[in-house]
């Protein structure tokens, strides 16, 4: 989606506009994509005595994926400061409305890819609430990022003509604030473990 069609769709009331709130400038709106800000909540990874991540919660050492992430907060222009090798779930300061008719991929702005953060995330048409973001330092050395730093950009992609999804029911809908997996709820985890438990019976 191009500059002129995004415009024409802002604000725009219905299932086809397009809500960007704060959009702090106007000039965040490139010819083919759009320039979002770091959000202020971080979700921290930290080291445990666990030898691992558990997803599957029928398993007797299974244990909230939230307790493997501490919340931390900063403020407008505030610093925060990733290290090498380590995963931080963030958001974007706007909070963001998809249209039904598409979807979004959000990327690092090229300045911070050079950096060696790198961003890859589809969002799915419909969607309302902040970006989540998997931030991970693929550099050698400690990056400093500043909150509410045009960080991202949102590249719009319409579906084919007569095409649209809105539903509500999803994992991540409505987030404003960062949001740990929710792998465990995947349904197919416990199909595969009686498929693992039949084939060794």
């Amino acid at each position: 989606m191009i500059k002129v069609d995004i415009l024409e769709r802002l604000n725009k009331e219905g299932p086809t506009g397009l809500w960007i709130d704060p959009l702090l400038e106007e000039s965040q709106i490139g010819e083919v994509t759009v320039d979002l800000r770091l959000g202020y909540d971080f979700l921290v990874s930290i080291v445990t005595r666990r030898p691992y991540i558990g997803i599957t919660r029928d398993d007797d050492r299974f244990r909230a994926i939230s307790s493997y992430f501490q919340p931390t907060r900063r403020e407008l222009g505030d610093r925060f400061i990733l290290y090498p090798d380590q995963v931080v779930l963030a958001t974007t300061l706007e909070y963001i409305a998809l249209p039904s008719d598409c979807y979004a991929d959000l990327l690092t702005r090229s300045s911070y890819t050079r950096l060696g953060i790198s961003v890859g995330t589809m969002v799915q048409p419909g969607f309302r609430g902040c970006f989540s973001v998997e931030l991970f330092n693929h550099g050698n050395n400690p990056i400093e990022l500043v909150v509410g730093a045009k960080m991202f950009q949102m590249r719009l992609v319409q579906l084919s003509d007569g095409l649209s999804y809105g539903g509500l029911e999803r994992k991540y809908f409505g987030n404003v604030r960062p949001t740990p997996s929710r792998a465990a709820d995947d349904d197919d985890l416990a199909r595969l473990r009686a498929i693992s438990e039949d084939q060794r019976g």
